[in-house]
């Protein structure tokens, strides 16, 4: 039997060394996206004040009517529109990405790509 560390240790430490270099404030807040396999998840926030600004996912009623699956790209995009519209909203025009550890492909891309369609620059 292998022994090798676990998918997700490798992650989290990925996403620890990220972390240090990419910080969120009010003017330009982190958005940071988790996925997991039958959801996506994203949020703003602003580290300095330790506040969640806006927040999105494959679960909100809005999002949830307009998704048959919360696991796939498609979800994924209107998740990325989602929040961009919210932060515009609140007079948020640009963010810092952070993709948690994870690669920037798929979903992870996907949520990028459909928030800078919507306006929101990073």
């Amino acid at each position: 039997m292998e022994t090798r560390p676990d998918r997700e240790i490798i992650r989290l430490k990925r996403r620890l060394r990220y972390r240090e270099k990419v910080n969120g404030t009010m003017a330009r807040p982190r958005l940071c996206v988790h996925r997991s396999l039958k959801h996506i998840y994203v949020q703003a926030v602003d580290d300095a004040a330790g506040k969640i600004l806006a927040s999105a996912s494959t679960l909100d009623a809005e999002v949830r009517t307009r998704v048959k699956s919360g696991g796939n790209v498609a979800a994924a995009k209107i998740v990325g529109e989602v929040i961009a519209a919210r932060l515009q909203e609140k007079g948020v025009p640009t963010v810092t990405f952070d993709r948690g550890g994870y690669q920037y492909h798929g979903r992870v891309k996907a949520v990028a790509d459909a928030a800078r369609s919507k306006g929101l620059k990073f």
